[in-house]
């Protein structure tokens, strides 16, 4: 039955953040009911596609029943009425005001359903100077600080890799409707949850940016420990242009590498602060350069060192650790990330099923 069975969603959401919360409440029972406009969330159109579907849609919205809705026209309207007033909860992710010149703010929600849970997910959230700023990740990233230190060695912030602030918006999200189904439990009253990517995003730069909270200047990548300032937390290249990682900055394996590598005197050096292991960091890419990466990862078997080979997706995808916890799944002639969220009690419940035919 799941965790969250009994629990009906009104999905407003698109793309990424919204998507991506209500997706882990469908993958523990609730009844999430998606609504798209006529044309489909733009998400069903990116290539590339696998049985049918475009593998990005399907892996943030499986579990759900999509319903296509014109919300401009009366009867269109009145449908969207009809799944709210019987709704738990309703999540919207339009640009701020746009839901409520539609009709369906949280006022008029709250005054037909008062049990109902209101989230609305954006950039910046529903006020302040950036509300009405259009924007996706990399500019929420951009305006937050985050961008500054996704720099490379030249110091030039670049692209980054993982949409952090759609991620950080749609687990916080999660996080918060969950703490409401709790407060409801109490008062029997719904509330309003206004979650913005930038708000959700900003608390992860505090192991980084202490000097700026704090009202100093701003993190150098090249001074940081976690950012490419500290030997044993940094990215090294190997004699077949390939990567491997040094991931953990403790003494004792730094002692276990460096002993093994024969040069124990450098051990001092791997406790220095961030920014004056350059000695230390010439040396290691000096060394890592001399072999490959995989006969680096076999020179690494058994030596308690946290290291680890830089991956693509492809690979990560076939590793051995992936098929043993069922991480991808096939169903349907379509692979799924399978949930990451999961109770040993009702763990079999978990399905990856859903009726996602836009009408």
């Amino acid at each position: 039955m799941g965790k969250l069975s009994g629990i009906r969603v009104v999905d407003l959401t698109q793309f990424l953040p919204g998507p991506m919360m209500t997706m882990m409440m469908a993958d523990h029972g609730a009844e999430v009911i998606k609504v798209e406009p006529l044309t489909g969330d733009p998400a069903r159109g990116q290539a590339p596609f696998e049985a049918g579907q475009s593998v990005w849609f399907r892996n943030l919205n499986r579990g759900k029943r999509s319903v296509a809705l014109d919300l401009k026209s009366e009867s269109g309207k009145a449908a969207l009425w009809a799944l709210i007033d019987e709704a738990d909860m309703v999540v919207e992710g339009f640009r701020p005001g746009v839901i409520g010149r539609l009709g369906f703010g949280y006022e008029a929600v709250a005054a037909r359903n008062r049990r109902a849970i209101y989230c609305s997910i954006s950039a910046f959230g529903q006020s302040g100077p950036l509300a009405h700023h259009p924007a996706h990740d990399i500019a929420v990233q951009a305006l937050s600080g985050f961008l500054s230190v996704n720099d490379g060695a030249d110091g030039t912030p670049v692209v980054p890799g993982v949409p952090s602030a759609d991620m950080a918006a749609g687990l916080t999200a999660l996080a918060a409707v969950l703490m409401a189904l709790v407060g409801r439990d109490r008062t029997g009253r719904g509330d309003y949850i206004d979650i913005a990517m930038y708000d959700a995003m900003l608390p992860w730069c505090a192991h980084i940016a202490g000097e700026a909270i704090a009202g100093g200047g701003p993190p150098r990548s090249a001074d940081q420990r976690s950012l490419g300032g500290a030997a044993f937390y940094n990215v090294y290249r190997t004699a077949d242009e390939r990567y491997i990682v040094l991931g953990g900055r403790e003494l004792k394996f730094a002692a276990n590498l460096l002993s093994a590598l024969d040069r124990a005197d450098l051990i001092p050096i791997a406790g220095a602060p961030a920014g004056e292991q350059g000695a230390l960091i010439a040396f290691l890419q000096d060394t890592f350069m001399q072999r490959t990466r995989d006969e680096w990862v076999a020179w690494f078997a058994g030596k308690d060192v946290a290291f680890a080979p830089v991956l693509d997706f492809a690979e990560a995808l076939a590793a051995p650790h992936v098929a043993d916890r069922e991480l991808l799944r096939h169903h349907e002639g379509a692979h799924h990330i399978a949930p990451s969220i999961r109770f040993k009690e009702d763990e079999s419940h978990v399905s990856i099923a859903s009726d996602l035919g836009a009408g």
